[in-house]
This record gives C-alpha cells, structure tokens and sequence, in this order.
C-alpha cells in the first residue's frame, strides 16, 4: 500500500522529504479533482492525504465519495475539519471504535 499526497506545492513538500512518492500539486481546482480521481483509481493508494481547505473547493458528490471512501482512506490535514474526524475514519476502516 502507499500513500498519496495532493495539495498546494508547500504542503506537499514535506511529505516528498519524508519520502512519499505519490505527491501531487494542485494549484486549480481542476487539477485537483483531476489528481483526486486519479488516485481513486489508483489500486495501489491506501491512503490518500489532502489538504482540509480542499474539501470546500471540490463538488459535492466528489466530496461525499472521499468521506465515504474506505480504500483509499481520506485524511485531511489542517484547514479546518475537512470532514470525518480522524476517530471516525480510523472506526470505518478497522470496523471498530479504537477509543472505547
């Protein structure tokens, strides 16, 4: 499994330093949504990090598949919620509330 990264060129540079190769910078709206459904179709992405502000600037369908998306699981970073709280995330890919 790898992760995926897709957001502005600053916030990805991090996660290229660490040594994810699956980074992707969107500086339009277009091209992430682009990159998003990319690395949906991606088979070997398990984990797909976005920026939280990116979650207001994509539709709404899109954004309810990745809050629904299991394989790859979302996880926003900064900016706000995003979404589903981490807990929630990891309940739905686990099947199971870690915290209890």
């Amino acid at each position: 499994m790898e992760i995926a990264v897709i957001g502005n060129s600053e916030f990805i540079l991090g996660f290229r330093l660490a040594g994810v190769q699956k980074t992707y910078a969107a500086e339009t709206d277009e091209r992430l949504i682009d990159y998003i459904n990319r690395v949906l179709g991606d088979k070997e992405v398990g984990i797909l990090v976005l920026e939280g502000k990116n979650m207001e600037r994509i539709p709404q369908r899109l954004r309810t598949t990745l809050e629904n998306s299991v394989k790859p699981t979302v996880i926003t970073i900064g900016g706000g919620e995003g979404g589903l709280s981490m807990r929630e995330r990891i309940k739905r890919s686990v099947g199971v509330d870690l915290w209890k």
